[in-house]
């Protein structure tokens, strides 16, 4: 089941780049106050940093590694209205260097949950099928507030070193990838307790979890701004369309059948198709460039390439985006 009606994703989703130049600075011109930035370094190796209202500013955790969450006082010190502010430390302001960063909203700080075995605090928005959880535990059932079964959830461990796990409703309650790492998906009938999410909960095992907080991030398809799911590549420069409903700000996807990375595309870093510059989520690489790899269409994305991300393989991916005004169910008065 999906969201439907969303027709100002811009209020929901932004990508939003910036220079370091060794000062602190405000990052504004969002458009919403962020609850969610992840940020990644396009022309250093510096590592990803996602910060969140719940767990609050100077937090970060990092697709790159397992490792736990860091505090850092000079890095996003604070969110705002429309923005971020950012200290001094190199990872965010180091002079010379650029920066991407992609931005959520969800619903502030959040609250108590109590649908699960476990209580939890969420930060839920029932409107783009976003939230925010934290909780304390493993082997249990947690809230995730958005009222609909999340299609896709990431989960990492803050205190210790574990992967960067995620849950995708097409792979199964069976199965999962690491966000951290390459390489296809894998086999567990714990790992979710074998059990899909529910309108209300989700469900943690007892491995590879243990007794740790954790923070996940649970996404809903969302009609008119977002798309979680798999498919298959072509191996045909030529052919090789997925088809999402909306016209695509952001994509990422990894094989699940073989050895591969992370890839991350966005419609600011190429304003026009073909998108050819994308990052590893599971790497600190600076950014790289392929020619003609992915291009952003009105209604979903297509491929220029015979190899990763388009072998004749199965992926697993998440998209963001925005409908275009009387198309897509969206009505002629949309912004």
């Amino acid at each position: 089941m999906a969201y439907t009606g969303i027709n100002k994703s811009t209020a929901q989703f932004d990508v939003k780049l910036y220079s370091g130049n060794n000062n602190a600075q405000t990052i504004s011109g969002i458009g919403f106050a962020p609850d969610f930035t992840w940020l990644k370094c396009r022309s250093n190796g510096y590592t990803h940093m996602l910060f969140d209202r719940v767990r609050g500013a100077t937090k970060y955790i990092s697709t790159y590694t397992n490792g736990a969450e860091i505090t850092s006082t000079q890095s996003l010190k604070s969110f705002t209205n429309d923005g971020f502010t950012l200290g001094t430390q190199d990872l965010v302001a180091n002079n010379g260097n650029t920066w991407v960063t992609y931005n959520f909203k969800a619903n502030g700080s959040g609250s108590s949950n109590t649908n699960g075995a476990t209580s939890s605090t969420v930060s839920a928005n029932t409107t783009n099928g976003f939230s925010i959880v934290k909780w304390s535990g493993y082997n249990t059932t947690v809230g995730h507030g958005l009222g609909v079964a999340p299609d896709m959830i990431l989960v990492k461990n803050l205190d210790d070193a574990q992967d960067f796990y995620v849950y995708n409703k097409e792979l199964g309650k069976n199965k999962f990838t690491r966000l951290n790492e390459n390489g296809g998906s894998i086999t567990n009938t714990t790992i979710w307790n074998n059990t899909d999410p529910t309108s209300t909960v989700f469900s943690i095992g007892s491995s590879p979890f243990n007794n740790a907080n954790y923070i996940a991030y649970c996404f809903v398809n969302t009609t008119g701004f977002s798309k979680f799911g798999t498919y298959k590549g072509s191996a045909n420069a030529t052919n090789g369309f997925i088809y999402t409903g909306f016209k695509p700000k952001f994509m990422m996807s990894v094989n699940t059948q073989s050895d591969s990375n992370w890839m991350m595309w966005d419609n600011k870093r190429n304003t026009f198709n073909p998108r050819d510059k994308w990052i590893h989520a599971n790497g600190a690489d600076q950014e790289y460039t392929q020619a003609n790899s992915v291009h952003f269409l009105s209604n979903g994305f297509s491929f220029g390439v015979t190899g990763h991300p388009n072998e004749a393989e199965e992926y697993t991916y998440m998209c963001f985006g925005q409908s275009l005004v009387g198309s897509n169910n969206v009505p002629a008065t949309a912004e």
